[in-house]
């Protein structure tokens, strides 16, 4: 099991390039990134975290531009979504955007996908909350094969385009792991349908974490990997995710400025070398 944070990277904390660079010298594995495009002023969605949506959720960088300045100062910290909106992108620019980042950081770039909850959000872009799980699976699949045909084409309900060339490829083979969110009853669906792993929250809808494991490794016949993502720094909730059989534990790390953040890592990391 190794060990990184997600968080949100937003102009009041850490910049993305000095936390990536400490985060590999302190020895984790990996970055994700949150990402919200804009926050409605006139919100009806319930936050699925509480009563009060947090600051950082207005102020996030762009993933993919914060992921780059991450990757582009270190060499082995793997860069990811902690997710990507995938139903408020179009699928050809993000094919080339995780293309890109797996081009510059030697491929190391991973797409944490899901649906999202901010349906005001998600209207603003177009999408139609009702239907964001099918228009997910479509979108991703799109983004699957152009990494993956010369000639790509994809005709569905949501996505529809003739063959295109697309590139870059991606370095990884047969393209960046696409690790899937949430905890909902069609979430393993999903995850089978057209993931590599599953990244749930610590907390929400984890209770019976090692039989919920075991039931996705079976139903889809192979070891899937799973990543937790926001776990608190705790020991007993490490070893909860190691007995479990997660592959990757990704500590919450709070929205801060420099002193701070590094100040916090530094005391996580003696969690992860104990």
């Amino acid at each position: 099991m190794d060990f990184g944070v997600s968080t949100f990277i937003t102009d009041e904390g850490i910049d993305p390039a000095r936390l990536g660079r400490a985060l590999e010298e302190r020895g984790f594995a990996a970055l994700f990134v949150a990402e919200h495009t804009h926050i409605p002023v006139r919100r009806e969605s319930p936050w699925p975290g509480g009563a009060e949506l947090p600051r950082m959720y207005y102020r996030t960088f762009d993933p993919f531009v914060a992921l780059t300045a991450a990757a582009v100062v270190t060499e082995r910290l793997q860069v990811g979504t902690g997710i990507a909106l995938v139903i408020q992108r179009d699928p050809i620019i993000l094919a080339k955007e995780v293309a890109s980042l797996d081009r510059v950081s030697n491929g190391r770039a991973i797409l944490g996908v899901g649906a999202g909850w901010n349906r005001e959000e998600m209207r603003n872009h177009g999408t139609d909350p009702r239907t964001r799980m099918r228009l997910l699976r479509e979108r991703v699949l799109a983004v699957k094969a152009l990494w993956t045909e010369d000639e790509a084409e994809f005709h569905g309900e949501f996505v529809d385009f003739d063959p295109v060339f697309c590139w870059p490829k991606p370095v990884q083979d047969p393209h960046p792991p696409i690790m899937v969110g949430g905890s909902g009853p069609t979430t393993f669906d999903r995850v089978i349908g057209f993931g590599d792993g599953w990244m749930p929250i610590y907390g929400r809808g984890t209770e019976d974490l090692a039989a919920q494991i075991a039931e996705l490794r079976e139903r889809a016949g192979r070891r899937v990997q799973v990543t937790m993502f926001g776990t608190p720094p705790k020991p007993e909730a490490i070893e909860e995710c190691r007995a479990a059989g997660v592959d990757r534990v990704l500590f919450g790390l709070p929205t801060e400025p420099a002193d701070a953040t590094l100040a916090r890592l530094d005391k996580i990391a003696g969690l992860i070398v104990s």
